[in-house]
């Protein structure tokens, strides 16, 4: 049974997120990203409640602007989604889970060292340029739901 309900267009757009934020961190690092959509999908609270489907997660606007930089940017997330992309967002919305983005709902590069909270939220670990974060305890049980 799959962590979420999705269909191929689904696939197709966490693919072509998943590769925009994260092609230069490989295949884990893509995965990652993955699980952090999938993430706030499955956790219905803090500033993810009410959201239905992939399309809500990665077309998400906070602050006037959207959740994810590769909306406004364009450039890969706006390309075809590619067979390997494909093949790692299914299984993110199928079962993949991995520490440091296990139960995280935030992530980011600073590009500089991580700091120890985004938002007030705790880090749980970096993958490369990427920093993790998940909710602080008894805050969103919806992402800690398998």
């Amino acid at each position: 049974m799959p962590r979420v309900k999705y269909t191929e267009s689904d696939i197709d757009l966490m693919a072509r997120m998943m590769r925009a934020e994260a092609e230069g961190e490989g295949k884990l690092g893509m995965l990652m990203v993955g699980n952090v959509i999938v993430n706030r999908l499955k956790a219905n609270c803090l500033d993810f409640k009410d959201l239905r489907s992939v399309r809500d997660v990665i077309y998400q606007v906070q602050g006037g602007n959207y959740s994810f930089e590769a909306v406004q940017k364009g450039n890969v997330f706006y390309q075809r989604a590619r067979g390997i992309e494909k093949k790692l967002a299914k299984q993110n919305l199928d079962y993949w889970r991995e520490h440091p983005s296990k139960f995280a709902l935030w992530y980011f590069n600073p590009y500089a060292a991580c700091p120890p909270t985004w938002y007030d939220q705790p880090i749980t670990g970096q993958y490369k340029q990427h920093c993790y974060y998940e909710p602080k305890p008894d805050t969103c049980e919806g992402a800690y739901v398998w």
